[in-house]
């Protein structure tokens, strides 16, 4: 290589050269960045996509269909499914949207060592207008759906809409065929419909809309009976999975344990 070309080399192609590989790191940086917010956007509108069919394909007869941010019902009411705010975990319970209720992933399977983390509690999170709008948003709007059964024995109220009555006589008919150690659990019952509001707030219970029952309180806990947040259970698992077979989900999956209850809630059980 001669004089001239050497030159060449040291004033044009190594700052080149240097500049190229100074960029580089930081260019790694930025597409690695893009790809993680990506990511994230990907993974929260698939979130809401899954949210959004769950629901559709738990109220067949209710729902249209869902579209975007939207939920269509057969009567022309729309709603959205996200408001688009930030909340802590209290917020939701006071001022859920859709979207707040479908978050939390309910567990069907567990072990005898297992326990709810805190604040976890899918179906305890309840958008009331949804409620509202499948059972009644009165006393005597969820009257009108009622229809009186015979739990083992007691004559309890529970609402015919999505066939909740009837979904109650096949769990009963299940729960028979259990060994007779599990009936004295739920053949007992502390009551189905009771338009109520959940005490110390302003939000209304699952018994409120007919869709809910607490089974025999001698072997069930309940957090605000025990003070405490030391979670506690001694209904057996395989009565809960008769509820869950039939889309009850049971409140002893709650940090906020209730043991006892069981409510219709199949868009958590897809």
């Amino acid at each position: 290589m001669n004089r001239t070309n050497k030159l060449l080399l040291i004033v044009f192609i190594l700052p080149l050269f240097i500049s190229l590989k100074c960029n580089e790191p930081k260019n790694k940086e930025i597409t690695k960045e893009n790809t993680s917010e990506q990511i994230e956007k990907k993974d929260s509108k698939q979130s809401k996509l899954t949210g959004l069919q769950k629901l559709i394909k738990a109220y067949p007869d209710y729902l249209e269909k869902a579209e975007d941010n939207k939920i269509y019902w057969k009567d022309g009411t729309v709603m959205n499914y996200d408001d688009g705010k930030e909340k802590t975990h209290d917020e939701r319970l006071e001022n859920a949207d859709i979207e707040d209720m479908m978050k939390q992933e309910y567990v069907v399977e567990m072990n005898g060592d297992w326990k709810p983390e805190v604040n976890y509690e899918p179906g305890r999170i309840r958008y009331e207008p949804f409620f509202e709008k499948l059972y009644g948003n009165s006393q005597s709007s969820v009257t009108k759906n009622l229809t009186t059964i015979n739990w083992f024995g007691t004559s309890v109220q529970v609402s015919t809409i999505n066939n909740v009555d009837k979904k109650l006589a096949a769990i009963m008919d299940d729960l028979n065929k259990l060994p007779e150690k599990y009936h004295k659990y739920f053949k007992k019952t502390a009551g189905t419909f009771n338009y109520r509001k959940i005490a110390g707030t302003d939000r209304y219970s699952a018994h409120a809309y007919g869709i809910a029952i607490d089974i025999n309180t001698e072997y069930s806990d309940y957090w605000q009976w025990d003070k405490s947040m030391k979670y506690k259970n001694r209904i057996p698992i395989e009565v809960a999975e008769v509820f869950e077979k039939h889309g009850f989900i049971w409140g002893a999956k709650w940090y906020h344990y209730d043991t006892m209850h069981f409510e219709y809630r199949p868009e958590l059980l897809q």
